[in-house]
């Protein structure tokens, strides 16, 4: 497979999500503030979350493609606006997968695979996207935590709120731990 076909289908995509914006924050906006596992994001503005959804879904090819810098300030933004407005990390972290889950749904029901070609590039195209949510995660988990450090608060328990150091390998944790390499 040439990486020319695999991008034809990827632009084939991202030109779906982009199009199709509006109706997939709407949905997405929709689901965020009926969602369990984001109760404080049901009191949110909804024209404020469907601002920030439609803003990448409007340019999801430009942020899939985009540069790791302009990511990261995106979602560590996000991150410290969220811990300003006392919501917890959990429920910040959990709208994003949401959203992801959104997507994925949203393509899956297009219907555009035709041949196991096209299954493996969408599935290459998905793990893509899951790639951009992951880090779309670690940035917002980062910019949240650092605003609460910066700002000495304690969280709602009364502890303060750590830095995750264990979100990195620390010296010497995987001592005596072979790994194969392929």
């Amino acid at each position: 497979m040439s990486p020319n076909q695999n991008r034809n289908l990827s632009d084939r995509l991202i030109r779906i999500i982009e199009s199709d914006a509006k109706e997939l924050t709407k949905s997405t906006v929709q689901k965020l503030q009926l969602s369990p596992q984001t109760e404080s994001y049901h009191n949110l503005p909804y024209s404020e979350l469907y601002n920030r959804c439609y803003e990448v879904y409007r340019d999801f090819g430009r942020w899939l493609w985009q540069k790791p810098n302009a990511i990261q300030a995106w979602y560590n933004e996000l991150g410290e606006k969220r811990w300003e407005e006392g919501i917890p990390l959990a429920e910040v972290l959990w709208a994003l997968v949401l959203t992801k889950d959104r997507l994925t749904e949203y393509l899956d029901a297009c219907g555009l695979v035709d041949s196991a070609m096209e299954l493996y590039q969408q599935q290459e195209f998905y793990r893509m996207v899951g790639h951009f949510f992951d880090r779309a995660i670690c940035y917002t988990a980062v910019g949240y935590e650092r605003r609460a450090c910066e700002q000495g608060k304690s969280s709602a328990d009364g502890r303060k709120l750590r830095l995750s150091r264990t979100l990195w390998p620390q010296p010497g944790l995987f001592r005596g731990v072979h790994h194969r390499h392929s």
